[in-house]
């Protein structure tokens, strides 16, 4: 589906990746373990992706959840998962990386990026840690990567809309600025109207139940108090609605 907004879901498995697809998404993030924001997924879930997707896939490049300030391991660890992308045909790879102070590490994400080429880069939300914005986007530029993902350093892309459209203005053609964090149908419209922005990003999800029957109350697997006997996968109906109202404003 050609569309003048281009809609990319974030898609925490095969079955999202799909489903994203099937929505009418024309390209997918994709990761596992959203929960923690998103780290790397499985070898197995990119090279399947790859195998069934028609349309572009991207993969985040995250050893791990919490912050983003990463030692020599973990960089180690980003620059193999971006040659196995590379080699398994994959569109682009999603990166970041901050120092401790809170500024860009523009040394050592730029050795992802230059590792990662020729496929695309889209510098993730770790820009929406930094400790300066105006910084920050200046390092991103200069990496020369194709995209920023960011929420305009608010809770959602739609409270951080006002920053967003200064990134946008002050970016020009030289980086996409793709907004994402809490945009659904019914505010996707508005978001584009207010930003000039030409992509966006959403995981569009709904709760599945599991399919259990028997659920022992005592043990946990993940974090106490957090829901473990249901899935969240990207729902194809609440992707095509934000295709659909996304274009509506374009």
């Amino acid at each position: 589906m050609q569309t003048a907004v281009l809609v990319e879901a974030c898609a925490n498995s095969l079955t999202s990746a799909l489903a994203a697809q099937a929505g009418g998404a024309a390209r997918v993030e994709l990761c596992a373990a959203l929960i923690e924001g998103g780290v790397t997924p499985s070898a197995a879930v990119i090279e399947l992706a790859r195998q069934r997707l028609d349309i572009g896939l991207n993969v985040l490049v995250r050893p791990r959840g919490g912050d983003f300030c990463y030692d020599d391991t973990e960089v180690a660890v980003m620059l193999r998962d971006i040659e196995f992308c590379r080699r398994a045909g994959v569109d682009g790879v999603v990166i970041g990386m901050l120092t401790p102070e809170g500024s860009v590490d523009v040394e050592r994400t730029g050795a992802l990026v230059a590792a990662a080429r020729p496929m695309q880069v889209t510098f993730h939300r770790a820009f929406d840690m930094a400790a300066d914005a105006d910084r920050a986007l200046d390092d991103v530029l200069a990496l020369g990567v194709e995209r920023l993902l960011t929420s305009g350093r608010r809770g959602s892309a739609f409270e951080g809309r006002g920053l967003i459209a200064e990134l946008v203005r002050r970016a020009g053609a030289r980086l996409i600025v793709m907004p994402g964090a809490g945009i659904h149908e019914g505010n996707v419209r508005e978001l584009i109207e207010a930003t000039g922005v030409r992509e966006v990003h959403l995981s569009g999800q709904s709760k599945i139940a599991s399919r259990m029957i028997y659920r022992n109350p005592h043990v946990f697997m993940g974090v106490p108090g957090l829901p473990e006997y249901e899935i969240g996968v990207t729902d194809a109906d609440k992707i095509r609605r934000v295709v659909e109202a996304a274009n509506q404003a374009a």
